[in-house]
């Protein structure tokens, strides 16, 4: 599994960025995918899932009502469409193929994308 993230930037508190992570590979498709951020200074923590089909999302309870997570199934792309931006979001995000929605543990990364949000 290869996963290609991008979309990060600068962005002013209260605006919105869109994340992409283009997937490919055998068995992508066998996976849920997600989304994690690592501040600095953090460890690395979850931000979403969604599996392939759609339907039955995750949010960690910091991003709800804020991010959407959303798949092109077409495309092998996953999305993460943040909005209304604090400066806590500023962080690297990674995308991943994980293991379930009940257990999204990373199985594979793809490289991380730097989204910067200032106050």
């Amino acid at each position: 599994v290869q996963l290609q993230a991008s979309g990060g930037g600068l962005v002013q508190a209260g605006g919105s960025l869109r994340l992409s992570c283009a997937a490919s590979g055998r068995t992508f498709g066998y996976y849920v995918m997600g989304w994690f951020r690592q501040a600095p200074g953090k460890e690395r923590e979850f931000v979403a899932a969604i599996p392939w089909s759609g339907g039955n999302t995750r949010y960690a309870d910091s991003v709800k009502g804020r991010f959407t997570i959303s798949t092109d199934n077409a495309q092998n792309t996953v999305y993460l469409q943040m909005n209304s931006l604090k400066s806590e979001d500023t962080a690297v995000y990674y995308c991943a193929a994980v293991r379930s929605i009940a257990q999204p543990i990373g199985r594979y990364w793809g490289q991380g994308t730097l989204v910067t949000v200032s106050s």
